[in-house]
């Protein structure tokens, strides 16, 4: 009953701030390190990582560690939470490096699979493996990159159920869905509206230098638009049937639109980079546009926070027996 009620009043307010009972949020940011905050307690850091680097890339793992950069774009590592130990990395400027390989390399994203593997994009040589345990290559998948460059080949990429890839290209602006060959099956352009690109990386550039994109269970794809300052779903025949834009949350402003996620009830939370100190940097929302929760935390974060988790329920309080 008293999870119900809060949800009640939280949807009853719509454009405050409304943390579900239960949430954590975990981010990591350059010049911030690894951080885990409770939202429902004023943000107060249950546990932190002091490794600071650029990171663009943070996965959960089922056995409760964490999968993040460590101090580089090629470096990735495990990290034990209680103990803070390292227990596993790689290091792609160093390893599987061979043949046409040997060039500069950063890794914008990568996933621990269900096999035990692990996926790595490379930008700069533009393609995507797959490693085991002990870092040997397992799979090589070349990537369809219109206009190549080591900073930004890829942002977010995620393997499907069905083995295919879905992979944000910033420096195209597109999304293609590659099967387990390597083939596009689906290419999307981010669309520029009209306008012409403009740069920066707060709300007043423009392009369409996607970040990320999912599916969700209609099929349609979920894109955060990066520089496009909005969410988009589109359907396989290219239709968009949804379009968060940049000033249709009263008092937000989007600018550099992360994470995408999709929640059971159908909400979106969307990550909100470089908006500045007056607004959120993770907000959720209805599909009627409706604002039902929003974090800020520009004091355990800052303007830069570009890979955030939010846990809900049994994930969140698992979590912090796991902490405690």
């Amino acid at each position: 009953m008293k999870t119900l009620i809060a949800t009640f009043l939280c949807l009853l307010a719509a454009n405050s701030p409304c943390a579900a009972e239960d949430r954590l949020v975990i981010g990591a940011e350059s010049g911030k390190g690894l951080t885990i905050v409770d939202p429902t307690d004023g943000n107060r850091v249950l546990w932190h990582w002091d490794r600071k680097g650029p990171v663009h890339d943070l996965q959960l793992l089922k056995n409760r560690r964490l999968l993040t950069h460590a101090g580089s774009w090629h470096r990735l590592v495990e990290i034990d939470i209680p103990t803070q130990e390292v227990v596993w990395e790689y290091d792609a400027a160093k390893q599987n490096r061979d043949g046409d390989y040997r060039g500069k390399v950063e890794v914008h994203a990568f996933e621990r699979l269900a096999d035990g593997n692990t996926m790595i994009a490379e930008s700069g040589p533009g393609r995507i493996i797959e490693v085991d345990r002990a870092g040997d290559l397992v799979k090589v998948v070349s990537l369809d990159v219109l206009k190549s460059s080591v900073h930004s080949d890829t942002r977010l990429v995620r393997k499907l159920d069905n083995g295919h890839y879905l992979v944000a290209h910033e420096r195209d602006g597109r999304v293609k869905e590659y099967d387990a060959e390597g083939a596009v099956v689906w290419d999307y352009e981010v669309p520029l509206f009209g306008r012409r690109p403009s740069g920066g990386h707060g709300p007043e550039s423009w392009g369409g230098k996607c970040f990320s994109a999912t599916k969700n269970e209609a099929g349609n794809y979920l894109i955060a638009t990066g520089n496009g300052h909005s969410v988009l779903e589109v359907t396989p025949a290219k239709e968009i049937v949804w379009h968060l834009a940049q000033h249709d949350l009263p008092g937000i402003t989007l600018a550099w639109t992360t994470n995408v996620h999709q929640l059971p009830n159908g909400n979106l939370i969307i990550g909100n980079c470089h908006a500045g100190p007056e607004n959120p940097q993770l907000v959720e929302v209805t599909r009627d546009k409706e604002v039902v929760w929003q974090f800020k935390d520009f004091k355990n974060f800052g303007n830069g926070l570009a890979n955030t988790l939010v846990l809900d329920g049994e994930d969140a309080n698992a979590l912090r027996r796991l902490i405690d």
